[in-house]
């Protein structure tokens, strides 16, 4: 995590004595900076619900035309009409429900009590209860319960994966000073002690800082509060048709109904004629095709690895033109391997992983530690008969984990692995064997590797104090570990390459190991552009805008993705994001298709994303995109079909009965129409997505359901029926002379 900003009012809250605070210092403390409790958000009333969702034309529009259907009888239309509202309600009450839940997820995380030195004397009180300048004391299993300064610890490692969604042990420290009035007022991350994350191993006492809403558990609940669901553009673009023609149809109904009356023709005439007119004009049809499809959608991407939690993001999806990822778990397995041994002359490979297994512990929680372990048992180099004496664990400080143990034949070996530097400096080498050593270590982390080095040196029984031997030491090698890139990446980021989809790797890693695995997977054509997180806060405070060519973003910190998200928004692109911690929240739900990790992610990320990835696979998001985009395909051409039918309903219901001729549909003729266009808008045009071809990304936030030529045919192929229609009745009426026959 990263340093934060120790406000100069709080420094004087950091110099208690080790009593802790006295009763009068709770009261006062308590009473300026309220309970330490994330701020309740109330529950939507239910009339409020009500309110919102009435806004929705489409709505009024079923209300509507269902009581017309009940005034001239037509029972089950009116009842099918009114039974298709539901699910427009439902969704914005989904949409509701979806903040409540995002916001529940993030306050289930926080302590319930928590443990405090007050008065001198430790009490437990509920973690409502703690004020800023509280001492709390934590130990392995308990979860912080506000956010404050370690200012002492054994051993401390804390699982944050709460917040980043990493779940790497992290090591903690206690913080020397603390900043002066007149200091540049920052603490640095590893100082920190954050509500709701979780204390792994080891104990320490935890100075209070922030409390409820300021603690970044509270930032996030905000952040989250204020993130609103807008329609789609598609939903708007539809939403802002059925508005033109429920407008229009209303204008000609009055029209018509006047006109048959002046005619001569009666109330019952004219009523008739207007309600008929009103059936063949209003497009109710829309609402449930477009439902329809997204339910194919969902169930489509379903087969496919990608739960939807939100229908409408099918089609949004459909509209990236960015693609920001992370890259552990998503584009690489989210574990380390074991890649490269290389051991020193006179040391085997297996001797080599052997030494490094001994300085290793399952219960360390430490991925680097399963590796070697994993990869010591495959090979079967694991050493048996040794008896452990002394074992000195893994420290920021120190940067390295001994051993020292008896061997079978009764001496004593001293096995240490660490950062190289380290190690190097413990081994005794000559100035060229040193920088030989460092070369390699260089060239291997510049591939994009973590590197470490092992060393081991024997040790005679009456010269061995029980402390850590710290020189001496003969180097055993180097072991490289990667988190290897999931299969089939590379060729995913090609082929949104190919059609205009941008894809920006967001990582905390070293710039020069996200730029190995950019090269890896091909981002930027093989030679991408990599910025550190700083970098582009830095360039976007300067100019306001992300420069075009940046693919990587490295050590980078959660709430820069968020900043990096609104850029690019603002830049005009449609961004894709994906996410697992519960500070990516406010980013997932400020993005326009959040994509959270089904088997990592933490449940406040899957309930803020519109789409969770069941494997984890970034694959499976260039595959919703691909859903995405032949889902609005599809939907343009059945829309395209269905004004294609109602423009001649419409002008043949209208214009037959202005020139005074008998009308050419009752009520029922319409109704069996619709029997007939509903199911053919709906299976008629359900062609399957080409997995292996994406479509050029559409950039437009307005979006336009049809071009012009796209309305000239529709316009074309209208009048052409309406031509043919006409002139058919009006044929038949004047052989005939019965409106019947004719219809």
């Amino acid at each position: 995590m990263t340093r934060r900003i120790l406000p100069l009012d709080r420094l004087r809250d950091l110099l208690p004595s080790a009593r802790g605070l006295t009763s009068a210092e709770i009261r006062e403390r308590r009473a300026r900076y309220g309970p330490n409790d994330i701020i309740e958000i109330p529950g939507r009333p239910f009339l409020d619900l009500v309110r919102d969702t009435a806004k929705d034309p489409m709505i009024w529009f079923l209300v509507g035309t269902g009581v017309i259907y009940a005034l001239i009888g037509e029972r089950v239309e009116a009842l099918t009409l009114l039974v298709a509202i539901l699910p427009l309600i439902g969704m914005d009450a989904f949409l509701h429900r979806r903040t409540r839940a995002s916001t529940a997820g993030l306050e289930s995380r926080l302590a319930s009590t928590a443990s405090i030195l007050r008065d001198g004397s430790e009490i437990e009180v509920r973690a409502t209860e703690v004020v800023p300048g509280d001492l709390a004391l934590v130990s392995a299993g308990d979860v912080f319960p506000a956010d404050g300064i370690v200012i002492d610890e054994t051993g401390l490692q804390v699982d944050e994966s709460a917040l980043t969604g990493e779940a790497y042990p992290i090591r903690k420290t206690s913080i020397d000073k603390t900043p002066a009035d007149g200091e540049e007022p920052f603490v640095e991350g590893t100082h920190w002690g954050f509500a709701g994350t979780r204390v792994l191993t080891g104990n320490a006492r935890l100075r209070v800082v922030f409390t409820g809403g300021e603690t970044l558990y509270g930032e996030i609940v905000r952040s989250a509060v204020r993130g609103e669901h807008a329609r789609t553009p598609l939903q708007a673009a539809i939403a802002n048709l059925v508005s033109v023609l429920v407008g229009a149809a209303a204008l000609m109904c009055l029209i018509l109904a006047f006109v048959r009356l002046r005619q001569g023709y009666g109330w019952v005439d004219a009523l008739v004629s207007a309600v008929t007119l009103a059936v063949a004009a209003i497009p109710e049809e829309f609402p449930v095709v477009f439902t329809f499809f997204l339910g194919v959608g969902v169930y489509r991407l379903a087969k496919r690895q990608a739960l939807v939690r939100r229908a409408v993001s099918v089609e949004n999806i459909g509209r990236t033109s960015t693609i920001c990822s992370d890259k552990t778990g998503t584009i690489t397995e989210g574990r380390l391997s074991l890649t490269h041994l290389v051991p020193a002359p006179g040391i085997a490979p297996e001797q080599l992983l052997g030494l490094a297994a001994l300085a290793s512990r399952y219960d360390s929680h430490d991925p680097l530690d399963t590796a070697i372990l994993q990869e010591t048992g495959a090979r079967g180099a694991l050493s048996q008969g040794q008896e452990i004496l002394a074992t000195f664990p893994f420290t920021e400080d120190r940067k390295r984990e001994t051993v020292v143990l008896r061997e079978a034949g009764a001496m004593l070996l001293a096995a240490t692995k660490g950062a190289a530097e380290v190690v190097l400096g413990m081994a005794a080498l000559d100035d060229a064997a040193r920088e030989h050593w460092m070369r390699q270590v260089i060239d291997l982390a510049e591939a994009g590797h973590k590197v470490i080095a092992c060393a081991s040196r024997p040790l005679a029984d009456e010269s061995w104090a029980g402390g850590e031997p710290d020189r001496g030491f003969t180097m055993s090698g180097l072991l490289a570990l990667e988190d290897p890139v999931r299969e089939g990446v590379a060729q995913a980021i090609h082929r949104c390459a190919e059609v205009g989809i941008h894809t920006i790797m967001v990582t905390g890693d070293h710039p020069a190991t996200a730029l190995a695995v950019a090269r890896e997977i091909g981002l930027g054509g093989g030679q991408p552009v990599v910025i550190s997180g700083d970098e582009m806060e830095s360039r976007l405070s300067g100019s306001g805008a992300l420069l075009e060519r940046v693919d990587v973003i490295a050590r980078a910190v959660p709430s820069q993705k968020l900043t990096l998200v609104r850029a690019l928004q603002a830049s005009g692109e449609i961004v894709a994001v994906t996410g697992d911690g519960v500070n990516d929240v406010p980013a997932l739900q400020a993005a326009d298709i959040g994509v959270a990790m089904g088997e990592r992610g933490t449940r406040s990320a899957r309930e803020a994303s519109s789409i969770i990835l069941l494997d984890d696979n970034f694959r499976t998001i260039v595959r919703a995109i691909g859903e995405g985009q032949q889902l609005f395909k599809n939907l343009t051409l059945s829309f395209e079909y269905l004004l294609a039918i109602h423009i001649p309903l419409v002008t043949t219901a209208a214009l037959i009965p202005l020139a005074g001729f008998p009308l050419l549909y009752l009520p029922i003729h319409i109704v069996w129409l619709e029997m007939i266009i509903h199911p053919t808008a709906m299976l008629a045009f359900q062609d399957l997505p080409d997995e292996d071809r994406l479509q050029p990304a559409r950039r437009e936030r307005a979006e336009r359901l049809f071009s012009s030529r796209d309305w000239a045919i529709i316009g074309g192929t209208g009048l052409l029926i309406t031509a043919l229609v006409t002139l058919g009745y009006l044929n038949s009426l004047d052989m005939h002379q019965n409106a019947g026959h004719g219809r």
